[in-house]
């Protein structure tokens, strides 16, 4: 079920389980050498190696490329629909945090959905997902094949894997994955990471002094 119009953000559980939280550590670990950063913090960097090219398939059907999304800076988030807590509320804080900048800031910033279960995420499955109100207004839903969900995953220094209770009926499964919201510039380079549970004023602050640093 997705979550409803005007769900508050914080009634969604701010973790869901050991397993998900090791995950962003070790992820946070990847990205920067300086000591992990806790729930809230921002890691920043210029450096090159996270992110990259990447050809996917967005909710409309449309094959896409990271080319389609130059000149404007991405909040990029990888999850999946079937999330119950973790993705949905991420998506919310994302949300919450572009509903505190102007109308003009807040249309610069391109956010964007990268599945991390293809099996299960159609183009038409992120169609219904990434329309529901309580995410961010053009929110962009992208699927692929495994390889290229695998590929743009490594790129990202992203870790999933799929997760199946003993017994459970093999279409039952969930998946375990980093919860990171990338900032990519305008020309796709990786400028910083929110971990999870960043408040959505950090965010905002964030975001807003992107818009200063690198004016459109």
């Amino acid at each position: 079920m997705k979550p409803g119009k005007g769900l508050p953000i914080w009634t969604l559980p701010l973790a869901a389980g050991l397993g998900a939280l090791v995950l962003v550590f070790v992820i946070l670990l990847v990205l920067d050498s300086r000591p992990q950063p806790t729930s809230g913090e921002v890691v920043s960097s210029g450096r090159a190696d996270i992110g990259g090219p990447f050809t996917l398939v967005d909710h409309t059907g449309a094959t896409v490329t990271e080319a389609d999304f130059e000149g404007r800076p991405m909040l990029i988030y990888f999850g999946f629909t079937y999330c119950p807590d973790i993705c949905p509320f991420s998506l919310q804080v994302m949300a919450a945090a572009l509903d505190q900048l102007p109308e003009a800031q807040r249309a610069e910033f391109q956010p964007v959905l990268i599945t991390v279960d293809p099996e299960r995420d159609t183009p038409g499955q992120l169609a219904q997902y990434v329309a529901s109100d309580a995410f961010p207004e053009n929110l962009t839903g992208l699927t692929g094949t495994p390889e290229q969900i695998e590929a743009v995953a490594e790129a990202y220094r992203v870790v999933y894997r799929r997760v199946l209770e003993e017994g459970a009926p093999e279409d039952a499964y969930t998946m375990d994955h980093t919860s990171l919201i990338y900032l990519m510039d305008r020309q796709g380079v990786f400028h910083s990471v929110y971990a999870h549970g960043t408040p959505p004023a950090q965010l905002a602050e964030g975001l807003q002094d992107f818009l200063e640093e690198n004016p459109g």
